[in-house]
């Protein structure tokens, strides 16, 4: 993941100081090997939650994981993105995708099985291993010499079906591998069909295995092409209405309207929408490879403040527990009551109720353990992660910001990312500010004696209008003063505080610029100034 900052960025290890780190990549597995990971291994931590974290996942390329129901387009989507087949696809409106596919780089086209794929020490998926044979065996990598795939990876999952046969048919807890994911990707994009909005328990299930994560999750209504306007407008709102329902989170998901798959448009209405929702998504994704660094660092302090609360707990059970009789009525009976000892723990440590995992499913798991095994609390290990909370996590922070200044912005190239950043397909090509630009013929003359009868009835003295009554008629479009400022600012090229009535016609085409809905520009572009106010070019000797 952190490839792209493997360069030194300032500062060397003071002698005998280890705190201080040349990479963020070093930083990151420095500080979890020093300071976290102790904690973890102290009260079972990765018993409980999740497995102890390794190189690989500190080394490996932002990844994206791809989850929806069967049909909604996730193996497609893949393909758009990354313009070619990869080993192991099929599609069809059937379900197809049985397997997690994890779509990788590399110099030859081929692909590697999950059991085989568990024991590589440069792949991120080693403590998959867990899930057992009915996992692997569904699991592969597809690697493939993509440009895209240089700087992400994907991970393609099985299509989600409804029933509780199908749960019991995978041999493999599913939720439970897509929670596994879902802590170490950098991005989960929720798929759904216009005409397939229903969210089965199984997607239910597997959206709140995302808990904790929702930073991370995008909504992509794919194939909205095949319904009219008024029906994606009722699609959305039928959307958002059964999301709602789902993840309990105050914000609202953001949602991208489309059809991602390299085939014509079957309704064209909505073709302005559909390219700038892809292109808000593509940006998304391209961002990702910057914020890689930024977003490891979050997950780190996540975990961390988990495995504090983890010890807190652990050790309180460890306390509560009798030394020689009674031992399992008071096992029963704190876990009983484990709401109220997580209120207590609130109180006595200050910690936010949302840092504690789910009280059900804690339950659950304490039922398998032997209290009086447990350890005491330790606060030499509180103490060191607290310190790393407190001052390494600025340090490192301080170590990003320098290497994105010191270093080029990294975006994500190829494939379906580099068919509309060039010529005249760009998003915003020939619109707004940006009409005429590949015309010899200034824009706003087309439009010039509709503004000219206008500048003629302003009273203009030797050719020009003043401010006031330019303001007059620049109001009566109900436009703020803010953006009419700005307005003026760019039509009065020659800044005399008057308008010509070139410049008066500039300010009118800018005026009809926002009304329509576009952006101004922060300077006039050079197709947009008045003809008699262009500089000559320079003469030839």
């Amino acid at each position: 993941m952190f490839s792209w900052m493997g360069r030194q960025a300032g500062g060397r290890e003071r002698a005998g100081g280890a705190d201080a780190v040349q990479t963020v990549t070093g930083g990151l597995r420095s500080l979890y090997l020093r300071k976290v990971l102790p904690l973890e291994e102290a009260y079972r931590f990765h018993e409980f939650h999740s497995p102890a974290l390794e190189d690989a996942d500190f080394e490996n390329k932002p990844m994206i994981l791809l989850v929806g129901q069967y049909s909604t387009g996730k193996t497609t989507f893949i393909r758009y993105l990354l313009e070619q087949d990869f080993p192991g696809m099929r599609i069809g409106p059937e379900p197809t995708t049985d397997s997690f596919i994890a779509v990788m780089y590399g110099e030859t086209e081929g692909s590697t099985p999950g059991n085989a794929l568990v024991v590589d020490p440069k792949k991120p998926f080693r403590k998959l291993s867990r899930f057992g044979n009915a996992f692997l065996n569904r699991f592969m990598c597809s690697q493939l010499p993509n440009q895209v795939l240089k700087s992400i990876s994907i991970i393609d999952s099985p299509g989600i079906l409804s029933g509780e046969k199908q749960r019991i048919s995978r041999g493999y807890d599913f939720c439970q591998v897509l929670q596994w994911f879902a802590e170490r990707v950098d991005r989960i994009i929720l798929l759904f069909d216009a005409h397939k909005l229903d969210i089965s328990d199984e997607f239910s299930e597997a959206i709140k295995a995302f808990r904790g994560q929702d930073d991370k999750i995008r909504v992509v209504l794919n194939k909205a092409d095949q319904v009219d306007t008024q029906q994606l407008m009722r699609v959305y709102g039928a959307l958002m209405w059964s999301l709602g329902k789902v993840i309990n989170t105050p914000e609202v998901l953001r949602v991208y309207i489309g059809s991602f798959w390299a085939q014509p448009l079957q309704n064209t209405d909505n073709r302005r929408l559909f390219e700038a929702e892809a292109q808000d998504l593509f940006r998304d994704i391209q961002s990702l490879p910057q914020k890689a660094a930024v977003r490891k660092l979050n997950d780190l302090i996540k975990r961390a403040r988990l495995a504090k609360v983890h010890a807190y707990l652990i050790s309180h059970l460890k306390k509560e527990m009798p030394s020689v009789f009674g031992k399992e009525n008071k096992k029963r009976e704190l876990i009983s009551r484990l709401p109220e000892i997580y209120l207590q723990l609130q109180r006595e440590y200050q910690i936010s109720a949302g840092d504690f995992p789910e009280v059900k499913a804690m339950q659950e798991q304490l039922e398998n353990y032997d209290f009086t095994k447990f350890h005491s609390l330790k606060p030499k290990l509180i103490e060191a992660v607290d310190n790393m909370l407190s001052s390494k996590i600025s340090s490192l922070m301080n170590l990003i910001s320098q290497e994105e200044i010191s270093m080029p912005t990294q975006l994500v190239q190829g494939g379906a990312f580099d068919g509309t950043t060039e010529g005249p397909f760009n998003q915003g090509y020939g619109e707004g500010a940006k009409e005429g630009a590949d015309e010899e013929e200034w824009v706003v003359a087309k439009d010039k004696p509709i503004y000219d009868e206008l500048f003629y009835t302003l009273s203009p003295v030797n050719g020009k209008i003043s401010g006031v009554n330019a303001k007059k008629e620049m109001v009566t479009s109900k436009l703020p003063n803010s953006v009419l400022g700005k307005i003026w600012k760019l039509a009065d090229c020659d800044c005399d505080g008057m308008l010509d009535e070139e410049e008066f016609a500039l300010a009118k085409h800018l005026i009809k610029i926002k009304l329509d809905g576009y952006e101004l520009p922060n300077s006039l572009p050079s197709h947009l100034v008045p003809p008699s106010h262009r500089k000559p070019l320079p003469k030839a000797d």
